[in-house]
């Protein structure tokens, strides 16, 4: 016995395929319908396939195409065939993914047509496969359909509960992205407990919201497999258009929605909810960032039937504090609603500054353990020894995060005590902003800085000129938008003749900050 729902996590999609063959399990943003026999099977060439390309247990496999069924089948037959899938953002600059993809040593890449070049001038470039239309005339690269058209070959590798199952890319403190690696332990230990607490069945339909290099597409992706029920793919430009999204949510009567507050909240202001149909939803969840009140308030008037969970936690973690939303919210209630309790698989600790238990209602940063806490980070021996400590023989990740109990309501979060902030449910650290404008020829000097107002984090990078000239705000908007992924593109840039420094020499990034504020 396991102690878990299934060995890993490619088990729950067999498992399903034993047991509801002919009911659908993905339905593609325009529509096309995959069963879950079908997807087990494909699955199976995938793995078969990257097999006979030389990718063995333990191999990382990058991932970076827009959504689609065939994505959701390559990364089951990545896994299949023992490797670990390392999904990026296909929409961020190719640097970027070109850095992530060299960084864990990818032996295999899945690509969509534009980017099959990625990794052309690698040395020993890893077969690529592309999703999509045919691939380019670049030697080493498959079709997707050829692949599926394939039968399958060979006995599949075996897995355990410790073998990695997917390595998420976050922004790094050094401004280059660092990796986090999850085990199929990790991930399963967060599914039972979805399970558990949600009670989802083979007649639910699940939101697929997320981008697969988010930790939120783990709850949409493997509880809906686990339960045999339907995972509707939903498009980046959906996605991002409120209108369409809520059309989309009543089209495909959803019973499980799961994403952001921000995306939440454009769906109150301007999805226009009040005309159709949402009765199917039962629950609602959101995790990644602090949900307004004003927002959360006007759509829980909306859709007043779901039952609302706020879940909190960083990639390391997926999930490791919960609290239902208790309604009708009240119209005096202008502060956020607590992360609440510890999920059944956690344990939690908090410290104050001098290390020691704070009391409840004492700030203190949290700590969490269990087996839902990831390994480390990919080939970052200094910053693992930073994130975890023994305590009383048992290992604690410290979150970052400094929260207060309330007796009745569980944590209440209370910010970051570095400088990495969450901005539309992403978690950017503010390094790599400031290592991409650096590239910038006229730029010499570059400090980011969080400030929060009610429409949620803004980021203000003040900056020195280089030369006489200074770029202009579009100039800066325009190369930031190249050269990041849209969610760290600063809001604002600042230019002063010099920026302020500590007595050590160093930036002075409390003072830019309460400058930014007053701003």
């Amino acid at each position: 016995m396991t102690g878990y729902s299934a060995p890993s996590l490619p088990a729950l999609l067999d498992e399903s395929a034993r047991r509801f063959p002919e009911r659908i399990a993905l339905v593609d943003p325009a529509g096309s319908r995959v069963s879950y026999a079908e997807l087990a099977d494909r699955s199976d060439r995938v793995a078969s396939f990257l097999a006979s390309c030389g990718v063995r247990p333990g191999d990382r496999v990058g991932l970076i195409v827009p959504k689609s069924a065939d994505a959701v089948t390559a990364l089951f037959g990545i896994m299949k065939a023992g490797a670990v899938y390392v999904p990026a953002d296909y929409t961020a600059p190719q640097e970027r993914n070109r850095t992530i993809q060299r960084d864990c040593g990818v032996t295999a890449a899945f690509l969509e047509p534009r980017t099959a070049a990625l990794l052309a001038d690698d040395p020993g470039r890893p077969p690529v496969i592309v999703i999509g239309s045919e691939p380019p005339a670049i030697e080493g690269t498959h079709a997707f359909a050829d692949i599926i058209a394939r039968e399958p070959t060979g006995e599949r590798p075996s897995m355990g509960l410790d073998d990695l199952s997917y390595i998420l890319y976050t922004s790094g403190s050094t401004g280059i992205p660092k990796g986090v690696m999850l085990t199929h332990r990790n991930a399963l230990a967060f599914v039972d407990w979805c399970s558990s607490v949600f009670a989802p069945t083979e007649h639910d339909r699940f939101s697929s919201h997320a981008p697969f290099h988010f930790d939120l597409s783990v709850l949409d992706i493997y509880v809906a497999i686990k339960h045999g029920a339907e995972l509707h793919l939903i498009s980046e430009d959906v996605g991002k258009n409120p209108r369409e999204l809520a059309q989309f949510i009543a089209d495909r009567a959803l019973t499980i929605w799961y994403s952001t507050p921000s995306s939440l909240s454009l769906l109150a202001q301007y999805g226009n909810l009040a005309s159709r149909d949402y009765r199917a939803l039962r629950i609602v969840l959101f995790a990644g960032e602090v949900f307004p009140v004003k927002h959360l308030r006007d759509l829980t008037r909306l859709w007043s039937w779901p039952e609302y969970y706020n879940l909190y936690g960083p990639t390391e973690t997926n999930v490791c504090t919960f609290a239902r939303i208790p309604l009708p919210i009240p119209d005096d209630r202008t502060v956020p609603y607590p992360i609440g309790w510890p999920c059944s698989h956690y344990q939690d600790l908090v410290l104050d500054p001098d290390g020691d238990v704070a009391a409840p209602g004492e700030e203190g940063l949290l700590f969490m353990s269990g087996p839902g806490v990831y390994q480390g980070y990919w080939n970052r021996p200094v910053e693992n020894s930073k994130a975890f400590m023994d305590r009383d023989g048992v290992r604690w990740y410290n979150t970052g995060d400094v929260v207060q109990l309330d007796p009745t309501d569980g944590y209440l979060y209370r910010g970051r005590r570095d400088r990495m902030v969450k901005r539309r449910g992403y978690r950017i650290e503010l390094g790599e902003i400031e290592r991409a404008l650096y590239q910038h020829p006229q730029v010499g000097e570059a400090a980011a800085v969080a400030v929060s107002d009610p429409a949620g984090v803004r980021i203000l990078v003040y900056l020195s000129a280089k030369t006489s000239s200074r770029p202009s705000i579009i100039e800066l908007k325009t190369f930031g938008a190249a050269n990041l992924p849209t969610y760290m593109v600063p809001d604002a840039f600042v230019f002063m003749d010099t920026l302020p420094r500590t007595s050590t020499d160093k930036v002075d990034y409390q003072r830019l900050a309460a400058t930014a504020a007053g701003a």
